[in-house]
């Protein structure tokens, strides 16, 4: 039997039928001229581990400054191909510094990226103490048999999650056991539901989870992986556009940088 998500779970995890949805219904309010003066929304476009914090964001934006965000969330790679695709997005907040850094170069940005958040690797199952608080002799003497990780094509911590297990020698040994999901969000839902005994997710999510998906988890230590710099970068389209400037302003302000720090992020040097 296919295990169901409970009502409280479903609010944590990303589907990709309610991205498309989501991202269909961007498209049709995409009529309105961005850099119109009138404007007050703005729709960003929101790597799937710092979906849960950019909400949050917004609702304290909003509370702030009257102006409403639109928050879309997918894999850092899924959202970068529909941007060069035309998708009406007036901010990119990426998982990685790449995908952010094309877009500029390429001039479909308004202003350079900065990095907003550094993120955390972290191997979890929802099981209390299952995973020990040395994780690296977990994996090797544990031999599991499934491990579920985002795709490391798309998924900057999908990439962090291949750097790690390839630094402690065990990549071989799991290649063929991945389940994969195609960005953060499904790798913790997959774990969530029993798909895999344990996987590798962002820190932020766990802090974001309801208390019974605390489980046990392993801080992948940061040397083990390229750092998780996350950057973002106002697109051409919300440049003019109040709420989406706003909003990107706002990443690196007192409340904002506050509000990421509590999520488990590092947060942008250059918060004020």
């Amino acid at each position: 039997m296919k295990p169901r998500l409970s009502r409280r779970l479903a609010k944590h995890v990303i589907s990709l039928p309610i991205l498309s949805l989501l991202t269909g219904l961007v498209i049709g309010i995409g009529t309105t001229k961005p850099n119109s003066a009138q404007a007050v929304e703005a729709t960003i476009a929101v790597a799937a581990n710092f979906s849960t914090t950019a909400n949050k964001l917004a609702k304290a934006f909003q509370a702030e400054s009257g102006q409403t965000v639109v928050i879309a969330s997918g894999s850092t790679g899924q959202l970068y191909a529909q941007i060069r695709q035309g998708a009406p997005f007036d901010a990119f907040l990426a998982a990685d510094q790449t995908r952010p850094e094309l877009l500029h170069k390429d001039e479909a940005a308004g202003r350079e990226p900065f990095t907003y958040a550094t993120g955390r690797l972290a191997l979890w199952s929802p099981t209390p103490d299952a995973v020990p608080e040395d994780g690296a002799a977990f994996l090797t003497l544990a031999e599991l048999k499934r491990i579920a990780i985002a795709n490391p094509k798309l998924a900057p911590y999908g990439m962090a999650a291949k750097e790690s297990l390839t630094a402690l020698g065990l990549w071989q040994t799991y290649k063929t056991r991945i389940v994969m999901g195609q960005n953060i969000a499904q790798a913790f839902q997959i774990t969530a539901v029993g798909g895999a005994p344990v996987g590798f997710v962002a820190l932020s999510q766990l802090l974001a989870a309801p208390e019974e998906l605390h489980g046990s988890h392993w801080s992948v230590p940061a040397n083990l992986h390229t750092s998780i710099s996350q950057d973002a970068v106002l697109l051409k389209r919300g440049t003019g556009n109040p709420a989406a400037e706003g909003f990107v302003a706002f990443l690196t302000s007192p409340a904002g940088c506050s509000i990421i720090r509590d999520a488990g992020y590092q947060p942008s040097d250059l918060c004020t």
